[in-house]
């Protein structure tokens, strides 16, 4: 049996159980460097068990739709921002968490400058850019002892366009 699962545009409020958006919505908290700069303060929690706070650069290929989902994963020890250093948009797929496994898998695009933060614990598809160059700032638990688990579905699900 197929699945498919339309695309939803990405907002604070629709991704809230998964994490926090990061874009510069509305004013900036303040405003530095002879108010040449606006601050959006504070736009995600960081939240791990134990180790520190580190930053990675990801470069991923493109994907295209429609997009066969075959796995999600989560990160139980630590949350995962995921920062485009790009202006284009990308996939974000996500999951409920139902007794220790995905539920019904949802699917957002971010608009051009927002990233995400998966809260620790959620599951989520595999970084997927749709565009080049795929190129990402990733703040996440650096730290001792297995941080990943992975869930490979049995069933077809087609990411598909709204």
């Amino acid at each position: 049996m197929s699945q498919s699962i339309r695309i939803q545009t990405l907002t604070a409020e629709a991704f809230a159980d998964f994490g926090d958006v990061l874009e510069t919505a509305g004013q900036p908290d303040r405003l530095l460097n002879d108010g040449m700069c606006g601050r959006y303060h504070d736009r995600a929690s960081l939240d791990f068990t134990e180790g520190r706070a580190g930053i990675s650069l990801f470069k991923a290929k493109p994907r295209a739709l429609p997009l066969k989902l075959e796995m999600v994963e989560r990160h139980p020890h630590g949350s995962q921002a995921f920062v485009p250093m790009s202006e284009a948009g990308f996939l974000v797929v996500v999951a409920p968490d139902e007794d220790g496994r995905p539920g019904q898998p949802q699917a957002f695009l971010t608009q051009p400058g927002q990233g995400v933060n998966y809260h620790r614990g959620v599951w989520h598809g595999a970084l997927a850019p749709l565009s080049d160059p795929g190129l990402f700032a990733v703040v996440d638990r650096i730290g001792a002892g297995a941080n990943l688990e992975e869930h490979w579905f049995d069933r077809e699900i087609l990411i598909v366009e709204a």
